[in-house]
């Protein structure tokens, strides 16, 4: 009680103080994550409310442009209210879009606000400060996260909307505005893959609008080397609308790639590229730009060619490949420039499909019968040519339907009429030529080539039986001739039947023909060849009995002369017998080895001398031989024929002429 009695009032009134003091310092803490930001609202102010707008620039009371990021902050107590939202976060590959509360009022040629000096939303002072508009904004916001000011700013990208909540009608409107970005595709990137070979049509839904008939925006700010105007194919919509740029579909396309484009202000719209296949042509007819010189010349009275890029028929044609052509400003018309049939017959229909409206032509020929023509034109157009066909026609199914079919048409029933229908059917190869020759003068006149023509049978109608039953007839006629024809054909080939068999009956017999008259061939040369011989063996027996006789001759001749001498040499005549027969007879005895002398004798005779009874042979043969039988050695010559005589003269002078040669030769040697 003391105590109590003893404290002073005044210490009492400083701790009262203090506490007071410290409360109220821990009351005016805040304490914000780093994960979030916080939204500061000034509840009273002594320079009042705001008067206009949403946020407090000059520190009424209010939304206050400034922020408190991670960590304690410290603000009077009861003053002000921090609402904590959290950052604003985009995923890759996605896109957030920005909707202002606060700020200038939108042109009435703006749909979206403007950011050329304004474009950070991250501090709402210099946003607004710089002229900053409300609603929805041109720039969009990437990839990262971003602390902004969620009183200010609403950002809505794909997983979510990212603002603080005034009022239930505003939470619905900003709901909407998310559901039409979802359905224009716009929290992703546009992209056009290579493969899928498509083009992208933008359409621009802010900044001044085209003027009264033109109905595509041109080409602008696609240099970009130009900082100031080159928007990067619409990803910067300020320097879209720096270079010119008008809202509407833009003639300018998008290619193959990856473009961040805020689909608030253009949407994309993808389309097939324009293929001009191979044998074909694309003429351009273009709705929109400059108005172009003609340059069909002064011959052509159908119309107008202009030069690339301007409004009208191109007066070149895009050749085989593939394009990025924006098909709103204009269209590509194939033209063929390889040859195509047309067919006047209601059964076939072409490819291209340029026959699907012709049938067969109907014709009354001279003798009133009425058959239907089936027909087949081949053409060819010239690619340098096609834009004219075009330009007069508008494509070529009209120029089949509307000009070619009735000319066609109209030709054939005038050569129907001046012919039968089996002079229209016999003669369908001329009448196929003619046409041809005739009919390519006025397919020029239409800057066409005509190739050739081609007709068919003629057919009847369905219930004309008149024609069926003619052709019958022909037919009838036609096997007759055909029979006679058949019949004589036989005829000839019986004859050649029958020839054909006796040559076969000679082949058969051939072989032995040809033997036997081989065998007289034989025979025949062999008999040659042996009179050959007799003549030659005739002649070799002839030489040889002249070489026998003469030798014969000559040897006889020469044993003559030989003799001669060596009587001469005897003698005589009778020495000379003597002496060669005691040759022979000794010769006799040698060969025969006959004892000269007997190695007995018998005696037989009376006297007993050597010279009686027991005389030999050889005594005998010797007086014989000495005796004087042998004559006196007298010779008498007896006459020999001139030829011989002839003979024996060269035979003798010959030897003499060796003798003396010889005689000479050792009379030399001597």
């Amino acid at each position: 009680m003391l105590g109590q009695e003893g404290m002073d009032p005044v210490h009492l009134l400083v701790g009262g103080a203090a506490a007071v003091l410290v409360f109220f310092v821990l009351l005016g803490v805040r304490y914000i994550p780093n994960d979030r930001v916080g939204i500061i609202e000034k509840r009273w102010s002594a320079r009042g409310s705001v008067q206009s707008g949403l946020i407090a620039l000059r520190g009424e009371a209010g939304f206050q442009p400034w922020i408190l990021r991670g960590g304690l902050h410290w603000l009077m107590p009861l003053q002000y209210r921090v609402h904590r939202m959290p950052l604003v976060t985009i995923t890759q590959g996605s896109i957030g879009y920005v909707f202002a509360r606060d700020g200038a009022t939108l042109e009435p040629t703006q749909a979206l606000a403007s950011n050329v000096r304004a474009d950070d939303f991250t501090d709402v002072a210099t946003f607004l400060g710089h002229g900053g508009q409300r609603g929805p904004q041109r720039k969009i916001l990437r990839e990262g996260t971003y602390a902004v000011n969620l009183a200010q700013f609403v950002v809505i990208t794909y997983d979510k909307v990212y603002f603080l909540p005034l009022n239930r009608e505003e939470d619905e409107k900003i709901r909407r505005m998310s559901g039409v970005i979802g359905e224009r595709a716009g929290f992703a990137p546009v992209v056009i893959k290579g493969a899928d070979d498509f083009v992208g049509i933008v359409t621009v839904h802010d900044g001044p609008s085209l003027p009264q008939g033109e109905i595509i925006a041109p080409v602008c700010g696609e240099d970009p080397t130009d900082k100031q105007t080159y928007h990067n194919n619409f990803q910067d919509p300020e320097r879209f609308l720096a270079a010119g740029g008008l809202r509407g579909r833009q003639l300018q396309v998008l290619v193959e790639g990856t473009y961040y484009i805020n689909r608030l202000f253009a949407t994309v719209e993808t389309i097939p590229k324009t293929v001009v296949e191979v044998g074909t042509v694309g003429v351009v007819v273009s709705y929109t730009g400059a108005r172009g010189a003609d340059l069909s010349g002064a011959e052509y009275k159908h119309g107008e060619l202009v030069a690339k890029n301007t409004r009208g028929v191109w007066n070149e044609a895009l050749l085989p490949g593939k394009y990025a052509f924006n098909t709103y400003a204009g269209k590509v018309l194939p033209v063929p420039t390889v040859n195509f049939i047309l067919k006047w017959n209601k059964g076939e229909i072409g490819s291209h499909r340029y026959d699907e409206n012709l049938s067969e032509v109907s014709l009354i020929t001279k003798d009133a019968f009425e058959p239907l023509l089936p027909l087949s034109v081949v053409v060819h157009i010239d690619y340098k040519k096609a834009p004219l066909v075009i330009q007069r026609f508008g494509d070529i199914k009209r120029l089949v339907e509307q000009t070619l079919d009735p000319m066609v048409s109209a030709y054939f029933k005038n050569v129907a009429q001046t012919r039968t229908l089996i002079e229209l059917i016999q003669q369908r190869s001329d009448i196929q030529q003619r046409a041809g020759s005739e009919m390519k003068t006025k397919f020029e006149a239409y800057n066409l080539e005509l190739q050739e023509v081609l007709i068919g049978t003629p057919t009847s109608a369905p219930n004309d039986r008149a024609i069926e039953t003619i052709l019958t007839q022909l037919r009838a006629r036609q096997i007759a001739e055909e029979q006679i024809a058949t019949f004589a054909q036989q005829q000839r080939a019986a004859l050649k039947e029958r020839e054909l068999r006796e040559a076969a009956a000679k082949a058969q017999q051939q072989q032995s023909l040809t033997e036997s008259e081989i065998a007289i061939t034989i025979q025949e040369n062999q008999g040659k060849a042996e009179y050959q011989r007799s003549l030659q063996k005739s002649a070799e027996i002839r030489v040889l009995a002249e070489a026998e006789a003469e030798k014969a001759a000559r040897i006889g001749i020469g044993t003559a002369i030989a003799t001669e001498e060596q009587v001469r040499a005897y003698g005589g005549p009778k020495f000379q017998v003597a002496q060669q027969v005691m040759n022979r007879f000794a010769e006799a005895i040698e060969q025969a080895g006959v004892d000269v002398v007997p190695k007995i004798v018998v005696g037989g005779g009376q006297g007993g001398g050597a010279g009686t009874g027991g005389s030999s042979l050889l005594e005998a043969l010797l007086a014989i031989v000495l005796s004087d039988r042998l004559g006196d050695g007298t010779r008498t010559e007896a006459t020999a024929a001139p030829e011989l005589e002839q003979l024996r003269s060269g035979i003798r002078k010959s030897l003499m002429a060796n003798l003396r040669g010889e005689g000479n030769g050792g009379a030399s040697g001597t």
